[in-house]
């Protein structure tokens, strides 16, 4: 039997394992990025491309996963999922830097893209 939530609890370890999840599949492909780093000599411009796709692309299945497990306000849970993994990502950067926080454009672009690629998984699942 299935054990059902209430409509008004926060699933709390659900989005944590599917955070979890998103930042597996965010190491994996940074992994990937490295190797094709490694073999082909890419840009830096490639490389922030992709960096940034991979994000992305992470918070999108977060997202989708999200939506899937929750059955009503999809797109809701797919933005609160790419929101928690910009906050997560936010905070590693703050703790491994040494120049502290800014809060400049690409800081805001990152959110907004986070945000929206795990809106829009929530949103297709």
């Amino acid at each position: 039997m299935e054990k059902k939530t209430n409509q008004g609890e926060f699933p709390v370890f659900f989005l944590l394992k599917t955070l979890l999840f998103s930042y597996i599949v965010t190491g994996a492909l940074l992994a990937l990025l490295a190797f094709l780093l490694y073999r082909l000599g890419l840009g830096e411009k490639a490389v922030a491309a992709a960096i940034i796709v991979i994000y992305v692309a992470a918070a999108f299945f977060g997202g989708f996963m999200a939506g899937k497990k929750q059955k009503t306000r999809k797109f809701f849970w797919g933005l609160v999922m790419g929101i928690a993994y910009f906050v997560v990502l936010a905070a590693a950067s703050l703790a491994m830097g040494e120049g502290g926080l800014t809060f400049g454009n690409s800081f805001f672009t990152t959110l907004v893209l986070c945000a929206g690629g795990g809106m829009l998984g929530g949103m297709l699942s």
